[in-house]
């Protein structure tokens, strides 16, 4: 990890940016695929508790690193970690002076590669960076389970301290931890089993859960605060379905809490009672939508708005505050953009809103309340700013062949008729996951290019209730994959797609989604591109065998795909009908590498072409997320040649 460096230039001029720079509609022009690879200039940025300051990713000559810098006083002071062969994982303000960030890695722990959690803490001027726990946490020590609202500059810090199972300090004990200075002191001693734990908004760790992987077990610890002992409160024998609920926050009343629970099909917010451990009162619903997370009050105990996903991303805001400025924005805004809060001062006077569509990446805002007054932070894109809008996004419902309801994310090219065109059918990754109406660079390049894209939300994928992902138990490249195909059947008989040009492309579920196609349904496509996608069901439960739990992941994935053989790709290459790109990054700490080398190299042993019938090309800097601007446009150059020449739009 290196140290900090003063940035000139542009990102302190968008600091002082007039909101004015909202114009009218620019003319249509024509964009070089660079513009479309271009890294985010700002990402989920984070204000002080006091208003005064920031923390955001940003981009700089094509790579992520770390921003801190002051809004109103010290104009000039702009400072950035660059993280070299790190990862940044978040980013959270401590107190108006100090600043925590998870930060990943890989090390070589006896001869095998490990993933390995830290917490720095940062001072706001950049001149002192702390590694937390740096001497005595093992692999995992980046869990922060609390952070002080009083000022001062403490948090808890749960982290392991061995890597062997056999020993107590492989389960996270939890120390409170001074960010400014590194100082530990000792809150709760490990415990066999428990993994996880969680705090009240004073402080005190209240709850702990245990799980053990060898009976499938788990065990909820609970006190009422922090001086009195645990004791196991529930049981759940995951081989039975059961559950347990966790509290999402914990309420002034030390008996009462915040709880999501899912027992009406979705995901909902419930008061739940700690000593009977009951839900009452229903407190949020999305009707047909999970929840995706909460907002805490100031004090911490409290909510202050709920995150969900209907068709785009949305909120509900129970402070008054905040819900009369999300609907002073939103009328500003009109209805073809979206206005989202993204985070606020510990008073809610200050805050950054980001105004975006589907087509058109977005700007964040600087907002005081109390002057009244809105500038801009920080474009998204510098070639995609304010008044250019590409090309539109709806969802759409199709129904699968078994009847189910499925929707999908449509975006058609923007000066094209929506007739006949071509198809690029894109699954998305997880599976446990789900696309809406958000900016996605990859799609609205394909679309500039003249391609349609549907992104189907195929069953098994998350946000819709727990039936709807259920229906994906056993289907993993079967009637998931049927799902993707009546997408295009949906189009077809739409008549906005022409059934001969349709392409398949996906990145990691979404490659094995983009493989599958190629190898059991290769006469419906023109051909497939497969990003970090997985190959090998066996081979990556082999990989998943040397982390924790792993017995519970097996459990799950046999769950999804009782017989791993019968749809792994990676046995059937002989069947391959259709010419497939397969990229990979060698950094990839998520999917490894050898799930697409070993599709090549089957490819090749099966009497296929390189060049005509496959392409294999490794990236040998890029890692899962395209967080270096060189792989994107890298990928797209290879992805748009690919396409030219077998689906040409």
């Amino acid at each position: 990890m290196r140290g900090f460096s003063v940035v000139a230039g542009v990102l302190l001029a968008q600091l002082c940016v007039s909101a004015r720079a909202e114009t009218a509609p620019a003319p249509r022009k024509q964009w070089p695929i660079e513009a479309f690879a271009e890294l985010p200039m700002m990402e989920r940025p984070e204000l002080s508790p006091d208003g005064m300051r920031l923390a955001a990713r940003v981009s700089r000559d094509g790579e992520l690193l770390l921003m801190i810098a002051a809004i109103a006083d010290e104009p000039n002071r702009i400072r950035t970690l660059q993280l070299g062969e790190n990862d940044l994982n978040w980013w959270r303000w401590v107190n108006d002076d100090w600043l925590i960030a998870g930060i990943g890695s890989e090390a070589n722990v006896q001869g095998m590669p490990w993933s390995i959690s830290r917490v720095a803490s940062i001072k706001r001027d950049g001149t002192k960076i702390n590694l937390l726990a740096k001497n005595v946490a093992a692999q995992n020590g980046d869990d922060v389970i609390w952070v002080a609202r009083d000022g001062t500059p403490r948090i808890l810090l749960a982290y392991q301290s061995s890597i062997y199972g056999n020993d107590l300090g492989f389960w996270p004990q939890v120390d409170e931890v001074d960010v400014a200075t590194g100082k530990m002191r000792p809150v709760v001693t490990s415990r066999q089993n428990v993994m996880s734990w969680y705090a009240d908004a004073t402080g005190a760790v209240r709850m702990g859960v245990g799980y053990d992987d060898s009976t499938r077990t788990s065990k909820l610890l609970y006190r009422a605060d922090g001086r009195s002992s645990f004791r196991t409160i529930d049981r759940a024998d995951r081989r039975r379905d059961e559950s347990m609920v966790v509290p999402m926050l914990f309420t002034a009343d030390p008996g009462r809490a915040i709880a999501s629970d899912d027992h009406e099909g979705t995901d909902a917010l419930y008061e739940y009672d700690l000593t009977r451990l009951e839900l009452g009162k229903k407190v949020f619903a999305a009707p047909g939508f999970d929840i995706d997370g909460i907002e805490r009050d100031t004090a911490g105990t409290g909510l202050a708005g709920v995150r969900f996903t209907a068709d785009g991303p949305g909120v509900h805001w129970f402070d008054e505050g905040l819900a009369k400025i999300q609907a002073d924005i939103d009328k500003a805004v009109g209805a073809h953009r979206r206005a989202r809060i993204v985070s606020t001062s510990r008073d809610h006077q200050r805050m950054i809103v980001h105004v975006g569509s589907a087509d058109q990446p977005g700007t964040y805002y600087y907002y005081d309340t109390s002057a009244g007054a809105m500038s801009i932070l920080s474009k998204i894109s510098q070639n995609f700013g304010p008044g250019v809008h590409l090309s539109p996004v709806r969802t759409i419902r199709y129904k699968a062949r078994d009847g189910l309801e499925i929707a999908a994310v449509l975006t058609l090219p923007a000066d094209r008729e929506p007739k006949n065109l071509p198809l690029i059918l894109m699954p998305h990754g997880g599976p446990f996951a789900r696309d809406s109406e958000e900016w996605d660079w990859w799609v609205q390049f394909l679309a500039y290019r003249g391609y349609a894209v549907l992104q189907p939300n195929y069953r098994g994928s998350s946000g819709y209730g727990t039936a709807f992902a259920e229906k994906g138990e056993g289907q993993w490249g079967l009637a998931m994959q049927d799902d993707l195909n009546d997408a295009v059947d949906w189009a077809v008989k739409e008549g906005m797609v022409d059934a001969k040009r349709v392409c398949i492309v996906g990145a990691s579920y979404g490659g094995y989604a983009a493989m599958r196609g190629a190898q059991r349904d290769g006469g419906r496509y023109r051909c497939a591109i497969s990003y970090a996608g997985v190959s090998d069901l066996s081979a990556m439960m082999r990989y998943d065998s040397r982390f924790l739990n792993h017995g519970t992941r097996k459990d799950w994935m046999k769950e999804q795909a009782p017989d791993f053989a019968s749809v792994s790709p990676v046995n059937f290459a002989a069947q391959f009908s259709t010419p497939i790109l397969l990229m990979h990054g060698k950094k990839d700490r998520r999917v490894q590498m050898n799930q697409s080398r070993e599709m090549a190299e089957k490819l090749k042993a099966a009497g296929k072409v390189a060049g005509r019938d496959y392409i294999y090309v490794e990236q040998p800097l890029a890692d899962h997320f395209f967080s270096r601007q060189a792989d994107r446009l890298d990928f797209l150059q290879r992805m748009d040649a690919f396409l030219k020449e077998h689906n040409p739009a």
